[in-house]
């Protein structure tokens, strides 16, 4: 089983239609404040090494998860463009997740190599966005 790719338009959808639904945005706390999904809660997936500054794998991420929803909550999964999300929305499944969807895309839009956005994000679609925690 792998999660599903879904784009903003549908996520926007389900969580408009299912109230029990949870978007978890896996980007940085600082990132989380400046933006973000209405009603989603923030585990981050990569967290900055204090000693080297350098992005590393969240190892409480998986077990943050779990401790706040059972394995059969539908749940989606944004970042800035999809690639973080990607990798969270794997490790949920891999751990016994069943309704996992990666939100392609994210708040801020997937780029190409040129910086063009080949897949609009949450933001750029105008859709609701809250700020703070």
């Amino acid at each position: 089983m792998s999660a599903k790719t879904i784009v903003p338009e549908q996520a926007k959808e389900i969580l408009d239609s299912d109230s029990s639904a949870v978007y978890i945005d896996v980007r940085t706390e600082q990132e989380f404040m400046n933006g973000h999904v209405p009603r989603s809660v923030n585990i981050p997936v990569v967290r900055p090494d204090p000693s080297t500054r350098q992005m590393k794998p969240n190892p409480d991420f998986v077990e943050t998860v779990s401790a706040q929803f059972e394995k059969d909550k539908r749940i989606i999964v944004g970042c800035q463009a999809g690639g973080r999300s990607q990798f969270a929305a794997e490790l949920l499944v891999q751990d016994g997740f069943q309704d996992v969807s990666n939100m392609h895309g994210g708040f801020g839009g997937a780029r190409d190599p040129m910086g063009r956005v080949v897949t609009p994000g949450w933001a750029q679609l105008g859709f609701p966005v809250e700020t703070g925690q």
